[in-house]
Parts: structure tokens; C-alpha cells; sequence
């Protein structure tokens, strides 16, 4: 298993549009086409105006064949030309499990 660490710097004063609209129009598709969303959060303390998002994938793999459909999904190119004038910074991690964490199945 690896995880995805998704971190969006928002435009001051954003996080609250972004959180609607991604609700509304991108939460469905994405977890449709990307599968085991881990967690999604804002920042309360530290960085501001930042959305911190996990998804889980078996291997790099699944990861590149997801991220591509939905890419190529209509309903979710249509949303990111709404969400992207809100964001200013992308960061993608991508995260393994250290050797003594076990694979829950």
C-alpha cells in the first residue's frame, strides 16, 4: 500500500468556498474514480488557508491508472476549472509504510 498526501495552499479567504464546492461537485467523482480517501482536513494550526487530503492506493500502479481516469472524467475537469483559480500552491507526497507497519485488510 502507499498514500498520497494532497496539500492545496488556498487564496486567502478560500478555504470556505473551496470545502463547498468540493463537497457539492468534486467529493463524488473523485472517490468514485480514486477509491479509499483516508482523510480530508483544513489546517487549524500552523500553514493557513491549507487543505491537506490522504488516498491510498495497492501500488504506484493503481495510483498512475486512477489519476489518469480521472483526468479524462468529464464531470471532473469541469470542476477543476472552477476550483483551480482558488488554489495558489500544490504539494503531492508520496508516502510508504515504514517496514513495521502491517497492510490492514
Amino acid at each position: 500500500m502507499i498514500v498520497e498526501e494532497r496539500i492545496y495552499t488556498l487564496h486567502i479567504g478560500q478555504v470556505p468556498t473551496y470545502l463547498k464546492l468540493y463537497e457539492a461537485e468534486g467529493l463524488a467523482v473523485q472517490t468514485r474514480i480514486l477509491g479509499n480517501l483516508l482523510g480530508y482536513y483544513q489546517v487549524e494550526f500552523g500553514p493557513q488557508n491549507q487543505i491537506v487530503h490522504l488516498w491510498s492506493y495497492s501500488d504506484l500502479a493503481d495510483r498512475t491508472a486512477r489519476r489518469k481516469a480521472l483526468a479524462a472524467d468529464p464531470d471532473w475537469q469541469a470542476y477543476v476549472k472552477k476550483i483551480r483559480p482558488l488554489v495558489r500552491v500544490q504539494e503531492n507526497k508520496l508516502l510508504i509504510p515504514a517496514p513495521f507497519m502491517q497492510q490492514k485488510t
